[in-house]
C-alpha cells in the first residue's frame, strides 16, 4: 500500500465481508455447485447456454480447454509449478477428471497430456514477472531448485521427467 499510495479504505470494497456482517443482514451465499454436479465441461456448456458466457479465443496454457481460468493471468504459473514440484501439470489433472466423467477416454487424456502437461506459461510471463518483482533468470532458477531429483532428471541439458502416465500402457 505504501509503494502505490493506496489507502486501506480505498482497498476495503474488495475484502469479503465478515461471517457475522453476513449473519446481522441474513444474506446467503449460494454456489452453483450446490444445484447443479460440479463437472467442470458440463457446467461451461451450462453457463454458454444459460448466461452469455463466452470462453476465450486462445488456450489455456499447460491445458486444452479454453475456459477455465480466464479471469486469473498467474493461475498459469499456480499449475505450471506445480508440474515443477510435483511431476503433474494442468492437463493431467483436467484429462483425470474428463476421463473419470466418461468425457474422453484414456488414450485421448494420454495424448492430451503428452501434448500440453508442463507448458511453460509465456504468454503472460512478463507482466506476472513485473508484478511479482522477479527476473526471468531467478525465476528458472527457482523452478530448477524444486525439481524433485526422484522425479526429473537433466538429459543433454534438458530436464525431463524419470516417469510420465502418458509413457505407460
Amino acid at each position: 500500500m505504501e509503494k502505490h499510495g493506496i489507502a486501506l479504505a480505498d482497498l476495503m470494497s474488495f475484502f469479503p465481508c465478515h461471517a457475522n456482517e453476513l449473519d446481522r443482514v441474513a444474506i446467503e451465499v449460494h454456489y452453483l455447485g450446490y444445484y447443479l454436479k460440479w463437472t467442470p465441461e458440463e457446467v461451461y456448456y451450462y453457463a454458454v447456454e444459460n448466461t452469455g458466457f463466452q470462453a476465450r479465443p486462445f488456450r489455456t496454457q499447460g491445458t486444452y480447454s479454453k475456459y477455465n481460468s480466464i479471469d486469473d493471468k498467474i493461475d498459469d504459473f499456480h499449475f505450471y509449478t506445480t508440474f515443477i514440484k510435483f511431476g503433474i501439470g494442468r492437463a493431467t489433472y483436467d484429462a483425470s477428471q474428463e476421463i473419470r466423467n466418461k468425457h474422453i477416454t484414456r488414450e485421448e487424456g494420454v495424448a492430451l497430456v503428452r501434448k500440453f502437461d508442463g507448458e511453460f506459461p509465456e504468454k503472460y510471463f512478463d507482466e506476472v514477472m513485473d508484478y511479482l518483482e522477479i527476473k526471468r533468470e531467478r525465476f528458472m532458477e527457482l523452478c530448477d531448485k524444486f525439481r524433485s531429483p526422484h522425479l526429473w532428471a537433466k538429459v543433454d541439458g534438458e530436464w525431463k521427467l524419470r516417469h510420465q502416465v502418458c509413457n505407460n500402457p
